[in-house]
């Protein structure tokens, strides 16, 4: 293995470690394994809820700040959507709204390329029941079929939260996604039957987080997907 490639297998292996930290990963023991007390700060890390600071002022005031001075490109709007926040970090205190939309843009990445991919097992770990069986029938049909995808998410232009609250002790989370993407479908002889490898076309999608608030598991799973717009690709199942 080549140097570069051994530093792509850390950067990717680290990535990958602090993306399920946050949203989470399934395995059949789940229901009887409570998954650990922990958190995500600002930069990534993992620190015990024990050792963090529970101030919900101050996570009040960082939803606050991102309405006011959205951060890179991240963002709230809209008034329901501030009210939403406030609701689910006034029970959940471990909640930080720039760290979970940092994690959301990472899942929204790994979700249209694993998909492209047809990785059941990543999918399966990001994704609700419903949406996940959208996402299998689908790569199902294009297996049968020998289709072969190529997705690759070249940047997120902006992740905005547009819906947030609660739905008894459910945390929803709507995020309305805008991205370049290049995506490519060949036949089973390899020849391009749609896209353009060449073309970076611009992806608008609005995905729905959901976390149970009375549960140990810390898992944000995406239980809904649609797209954004008649004029919106469809590289992914509509799932609404």
């Amino acid at each position: 293995m080549t140097v570069e490639l051994m530093i792509y297998a850390i950067i990717a292996a680290g990535l990958i470690f602090w993306l399920r930290s946050i949203l989470g990963t399934r395995n059949d023991s789940d229901a009887e394994r409570p998954a650990p007390e922990m958190k995500i700060d600002i930069e990534g890390k993992i620190i015990n809820l024990g050792e963090a600071k529970e101030d919900t002022k101050d996570i009040l005031d960082s939803i606050k700040q991102l309405i006011d001075n959205p951060k890179g490109n991240m963002s709230i709007s809209g008034q329901s959507a501030e009210l939403g926040l406030v609701d689910i970090a006034k029970i959940d205190k471990a909640f930080d709204v720039s760290v979970f939309l940092q994690a959301a843009q990472d899942a929204f990445a790994y979700v249209v390329e694993s998909f492209a991919e047809g990785d059941r097992e990543t999918l399966e770990g990001l994704l609700g029941d419903d949406v996940f069986k959208a996402f299998d029938k689908a790569i199902s049909i294009r297996e049968k079929s020998g289709d072969i995808m190529e997705t690759e998410i070249r940047s997120i232009n902006k992740s905005e939260i547009t819906e947030a609250g609660l739905n008894g002790n459910e945390a929803v989370v709507t995020i309305r996604f805008w991205a370049d993407e290049t995506s490519v479908t060949k036949d089973s002889d390899g020849k391009i039957i749609s896209g353009d490898p060449d073309k970076t076309t611009l992806m608008r999608d609005v995905w729905t987080f959901s976390r149970n608030l009375k549960s140990s598991d810390p898992r944000w799973l995406v239980i809904e997907t649609r797209e954004d717009g008649e004029d919106d690709n469809d590289t992914i199942p509509n799932t609404h």
